[in-house]
């Protein structure tokens, strides 16, 4: 614990000198610098609150060897349960002070974009996607983030070949960031006459959304085509041309949006995609490059990946990758996952402990 204490004394240290900073005259007359104190001690007052109530424990262990070396057995008796509770306060601490001192991943705040794209398994798998569709934007709702939807493409029957859609609010990415990947359906299909249970598959990726600032796009590495929308069974939406189609040349990427009537919003919805996309495509080359990316599946983002199998015969939800199994599937498709999301989150986090607890 030592390495780890020296780490957070630092940080203390630094939490009080942006104390004193934050009151010194000339800072509070300037908004910008005083916002920019307070932004860097918000970010490591939970650290230093918990170490500084450690500290208090750990003074409360010593008091409490005198009491164990008392004469009375009732004094005794009660200072050993009272070094019991200290004790298990102690270890819990460290391990949220651990914890703390993770790097945060600096897209942990941003909104997000998921696009959704219906696999094997035909029409089931288009209905399958919007379903999923409808759990993301239940969970959404019920945290009180923003949908938007950005562009889809309807089968006709109430079902989704694709569709993309941003979730906006602070965090949306640190809780969504674990439901890339590939999601499995299980149960009989509507058209299924002889009752056989078929197995469905969609697709769900999670990006960053980027800001202008942070990915710069060439007007020479895109070639923009403008079609008429169309709906399902390929009729006619729009009678003018206001669909958008963007090709990222260098790296092939396609982008197209056809929901809005407006050919210059579908191009700003169209770019937003290609952005984004391009933001997480940059991302994981730093992070293979660096050597920074980790082996695990758990909040990778690898499509490729199955990671969650929802059997409606058994009102069965698994999550493959934390080998979790819970019988309550209508909760979960209506926007019950942060039971799911918590296990995951503190499965990601219990592997980067490992990978880096040498430093610690």
């Amino acid at each position: 614990m030592s390495t780890l204490t020296d780490k957070i004394k630092n940080v203390a240290r630094r939490y009080d000198e942006l104390t004193q900073q934050m009151a010194e005259p000339e800072v509070v007359a300037d908004y910008a610098r005083l916002n920019e104190l307070a932004q860097e001690r918000s970010e490591i007052e939970e650290l230093v609150e918990a170490y500084r109530r450690y500290e208090e424990v750990e003074r409360g262990l010593e008091g409490n060897e005198e009491l164990l070396e008392d004469s009375d057995p009732e004094m005794q008796e009660l200072a050993a349960l009272e070094r019991e509770e200290l004790e298990a306060e102690r270890d819990s601490l460290e391990q949220r002070m651990k914890l703390l001192l993770l790097p945060k991943d600096p897209n942990d705040d941003k909104n997000v974009i998921v696009e959704i794209r219906a696999g094997t398994g035909g029409d089931e798998a288009a209905l399958f996607a919007a379903e999923l569709f409808r759990m993301y934007s239940r969970w959404a709702e019920n945290h009180r983030f923003k949908i938007e939807m950005l562009s889809s493409s309807e089968i006709g029957i109430g079902g989704l070949k694709e569709v993309i859609f941003a979730v906006k609010g602070k965090g949306a990415y640190s809780r969504l960031k674990y439901e890339s990947g590939v999601h499995r359906v299980q149960r009989v299909p509507v058209t299924e006459s002889q009752g056989r249970i078929h197995t469905s598959a969609a697709t769900v990726a999670v990006l960053p959304e980027a800001e202008d600032v942070e990915v710069e796009i060439s007007d020479n590495d895109i070639r923009i085509d403008i079609f008429r929308s169309s709906g399902p069974g390929g009729q006619s939406v729009n009678t003018t041309d206001s669909a958008v189609r963007l090709t990222h040349v260098p790296t092939g990427i396609v982008v197209s949006c056809q929901d809005e009537k407006s050919q210059l919003q579908n191009r700003l919805k169209a770019m937003r995609i290609l952005r984004s996309r391009l933001y997480a495509l940059e991302e994981q080359r730093r992070l293979e490059e660096t050597g920074a990316a980790r082996r695990s599946q758990i909040g990778s983002g690898d499509r490729s990946e199955k990671i969650r199998t929802y059997n409606f015969p058994q009102s069965r939800v698994t999550d493959h990758r934390i080998n979790k199994t819970v019988y309550r599937l209508d909760q979960v498709l209506d926007g019950d996952l942060d039971e799911f999301i918590d296990e995951l989150s503190e499965s990601d986090q219990t592997e980067q402990l490992q990978a880096v607890g040498a430093d610690l």
